[in-house]
């Protein structure tokens, strides 16, 4: 889901991963004016962004997924190739400099 900024006359104007001043409207990523605005504003194809915008989410469920998957013991950690080990491991460095839900990417457009 998408938060959108609009201007006065009800127009999307930006594009938020969580909601923000004058970003409280939540839109699904296929919603039509979302596909509309990104037409619009964005030089790559749609889809393109579209699936870049919905990968920041999906790295983040499957991170939470293989830890869950240690924790329970159903994988081992040194069971993944070593730069995927290596990988996760950077990514938890990150996370934990950072504020603990805070996405990577905040504002979109």
């Amino acid at each position: 889901m998408l938060y959108v900024k609009r201007d006065d006359a009800g127009n999307i104007i930006a594009l938020h991963q969580k909601p923000s001043a004058g970003a409280e409207e939540q839109k699904s990523i296929m919603d039509e004016e979302i596909l509309k605005f990104l037409d619009k504003n964005v030089d790559t194809d749609p889809w393109i962004q579209l699936l870049s915008l919905s990968d920041i989410g999906i790295i983040r469920i499957l991170e939470d997924l293989i830890d869950l998957l240690i924790r329970k013991n159903i994988i081992l950690f040194t069971e993944l190739p070593e730069e995927a080990q290596a990988k996760i491991q950077e990514r938890k460095q990150v996370r934990k400099k950072m504020a603990p839900d805070q996405l990577v990417v905040d504002d979109i457009l």
